[in-house]
């Protein structure tokens, strides 16, 4: 397994991503998460819709919970061509609660914190605190990734604006 070194931050401290780097034109490889209800969700159940990962350490942080905010509200908007999944480690119990609890809907949240499997297959694993990086992907319609950010400070939010002009191009 590759590390990904001096990329991020954390409180201004450098950590260590372990997983392999992905980059925009590399195909997108498949991945297995759990829902809330504890399925498993694969990247290959949205074959031929464009899909849009939020990545994030835990619910339980301000910024965390503003992003998952964000791209929800802005999930609204998308249409049926697009799917949302937020990824973090948090438990699949905790990410159910708390979208219930704010009225998150339009975001498929889900958990890697069985397997690590997204988080190693695209570099986010941050090795010094098995939490996944903040950032986004965005892989279009037919499994080619066309948008990632490794957000450099884990502490602070992902370029929204960027991704959302992504997305706009890729529908």
């Amino acid at each position: 397994m590759s590390e990904i070194k001096n990329k991020v931050t954390f409180k201004g401290n450098p950590v260590t991503l372990v997983g392999n780097e992905v980059k925009a034109g590399d195909v997108a490889p498949d991945f297995t998460v759990l829902s809330a209800e504890l399925k498993e969700v694969k990247l290959s159940d949205y074959k031929g819709k464009v899909v849009v990962i939020a990545v994030f350490p835990s619910v339980d942080t301000g910024v965390c919970a503003l992003q998952l905010s964000r791209f929800n509200q802005e999930a609204a908007n998308f249409g049926d061509d697009v799917q949302l999944l937020s990824i973090s480690v948090d438990l699949p119990f905790a990410l159910g609660r708390y979208c219930a609890d704010k009225g998150i809907k339009n975001a498929l949240t889900t958990s890697d914190h069985k397997e690590l499997d997204f988080g190693t297959k695209y570099g986010f694993v941050i090795k010094e605190l098995r939490l996944l990086s903040r950032g986004t992907v965005i892989v279009d319609k037919d499994g080619i990734i066309r948008y990632v950010e490794y957000v450099p400070e884990i502490g602070e939010h992902p370029d929204y604006e960027k991704a959302l002009e992504v997305i706009k191009e890729l529908v």
